[in-house]
């Protein structure tokens, strides 16, 4: 990967942005420096990912690890920043031409931001079923799904409780050697 190759040559150089400690974009950023064995990368967690890309425009950072979003893509059309690659699975259905992170070379650092609904324990099960079903309902429709491509999100229609729970322990597994490299706790 192009970037890996740019850090290693620039040791102790550069640093990156993040919406903040412990964000999916800090934990995706430290992954990428354990697998590019690039260590001195120095992180600068910002309170949210508006600060941490107006200083990326503004040349205070060099590089930010954020969630793609319609407001960056048109940022990377302008000329404005460049989009190395996206951590998703697939590349983006509003912008095809973005490569993942497995077609840069880096297939591991592969991840993306999910929201999930949660209920609180012993909602009863019916109640559980018609949530599922109407949030499944919701995301299949196509004008919900139009816009959510339009602002960079790529919906799910699986609105399943068995869906969300494997992906859970599967994020779960994925992301805790990072967490535990780093030595973060819960507060």
């Amino acid at each position: 990967m192009e970037l890996a190759d740019h850090a290693r040559r620039n040791a102790g150089k550069l640093s990156y942005g993040t919406p903040g400690v412990g964000s999916l974009n800090h934990l995706t950023g430290e992954q990428f420096k354990l697998l590019a064995g690039t260590p001195d990368i120095v992180h600068v967690p910002y309170r949210g990912a508006g600060p941490a890309i107006a200083d990326l425009l503004g040349g205070q950072i060099p590089m930010s690890v954020t969630a793609v979003n319609g407001q960056l893509l048109a940022f990377h059309r302008a000329g404005r920043l460049r989009i190395l690659a996206v951590t998703s699975p697939r590349r983006l259905v509003s912008a095809p031409d973005l490569p993942t992170v497995a077609d840069a070379g880096m297939p591991e650092l592969a991840a993306q931001a999910t929201t999930w609904l949660f209920v609180p324990k012993g909602t009863p099960s019916g109640a559980i079923a018609r949530i599922s079903q109407a949030t499944g309902t919701a995301l299949a429709d196509p004008d919900l799904q139009q816009k959510y491509v339009a602002a960079g999100v790529e919906p799910s229609t699986d609105a399943s409780p068995d869906a969300a729970a494997r992906q859970l322990g599967e994020e779960i597994a994925h992301w805790t050697p990072v967490v535990r490299h780093l030595g973060l706790r819960l507060d």
